[in-house]
């Protein structure tokens, strides 16, 4: 296993090790010089095991680098993030859940191994696998591994209820995620299985939290507040310091990715936040989401229309940009709007929300219809 990874990123060039927050900016004549070096067998250039001796205080001196190092190739599509929703399968049954029908189905382990691939010939060096609950994917500790052997920075997005296991707890020691975010429900048992709608569910997050703790796992929270938990703010932010992650809180919930408005009477009304105007984002362009049937959209509030991957492969994202662009159109129920330009969402969430006959507060800040 390669413990350094040397990947383009747009018109960077940078040196990342798996598990670290920190990378190595280098010029593009030095990753040249790293490229040829590792299909030639060379050793580690004098100013790559100095640089990495400063940063990581590893000594790589001396080494072959492809024993040391996996160099990324250059892709021509320019893609370099993806979220990948491995299964919308989960052992929660939240209300505020934004995925609506949770079942178990998507592709096989042989082409979840493709479309990994597919994601390393884009470009994608920083790949987020969620769910549903990733870690309850029978698959995930393959495809886990195997992102990483591809050169990938894994960020996973958990509830947490799996991390007190040995077979994942060995795994992200071998090989450590680049980030583990954690959702939090409550601060005690009466709350947290309440909110999930899951007996003993706190009892496996508090366990697994102990495990990350123990492990030093890069672990983040995300307090998710609602109208049954709202009074166990404090706690939640306290079960975080207590254990040393950061953290932050989220209150504003969004309708399901077909429409449907149950999330929203979850919401604390008391708790939600303003949101701030959309600026725009690269979703489509440097950035898409895949899910369990490996079908590619812009993101994963703009889903509709997608890219079957497994059909197209990476040859089909370059229909994505095109796509990205039509969807961020003003239309529908904003057709003629001069003040989109101050929107407090993108277009596919304002879909969203209009498909839920949310009060259009909810999603736009020009209701009063001035």
């Amino acid at each position: 296993m390669h413990p350094l990874i040397a990947a383009p990123f747009l018109s960077d060039r940078l040196v990342l090790l798996p598990g670290s927050g920190q990378g190595l900016k280098i010029s593009p004549l030095h990753f040249a010089e790293l490229h040829h070096r590792a299909a030639n067998d060379g050793l580690v250039p004098d100013w790559l095991s100095s640089a990495v001796s400063r940063h990581w205080a590893a000594d790589i001196s001396g080494c072959t680098l492809r024993d040391v190092m996996l160099v990324r190739d250059v892709s021509p599509y320019g893609y370099v993030r993806a979220s990948w929703e491995i299964d919308k399968g989960c052992d929660y049954d939240c209300p505020h859940c934004y995925l609506g029908q949770k079942k178990f189905e998507g592709i096989s382990a042989k082409h979840k191994l493709r479309l990994l691939k597919i994601m390393r010939d884009a470009g994608v060096v920083w790949l987020q696998i969620t769910g549903g609950e990733p870690l309850i994917d029978r698959h995930f500790p393959l495809v886990y591994q195997a992102a990483h052997e591809l050169g990938m920075m894994v960020a996973v997005s958990s509830n947490g209820s799996q991390l007190h296991k040995p077979l994942i707890r060995d795994l992200f020691t071998r090989h450590r995620p680049y980030r583990l975010t954690l959702s939090v429900y409550g601060a005690t048992a009466d709350t947290y299985d309440g909110f999930t709608r899951n007996r003993g569910a706190f009892d496996r997050f508090s366990r697994g939290l102990a495990a990350a703790k123990e492990a030093d796992l890069p672990v983040r929270l995300n307090i998710i507040v609602g109208e049954h938990n709202a009074h166990e703010i404090p706690a939640m932010k306290a079960l975080a310091e207590d254990h040393g992650f950061p953290h932050q809180v989220y209150t504003n919930m969004s309708p399901t990715i077909d429409g449907g408005a149950e999330p929203l009477p979850t919401q604390a009304a008391d708790y939600l936040r303003k949101r701030f105007p959309f600026t725009g984002c690269n979703a489509g362009h440097t950035f898409f989401h895949a899910d369990p049937f490996a079908r590619a959209s812009i993101c994963k509030v703009g889903r509709d229309p997608q890219i079957d991957l497994m059909t197209e492969g990476v040859e089909g994202l370059r229909r994505l940009g095109g796509i990205a662009d039509s969807l961020q159109l003003r239309t529908g129920g904003c057709s003629g709007c001069q003040l989109s330009g101050t929107c407090w969402t993108c277009r596919p969430l304002a879909k969203l929300y209009q498909e839920a006959k949310a009060p259009r507060k909810t999603y736009c800040q020009h209701s009063d219809g001035r």
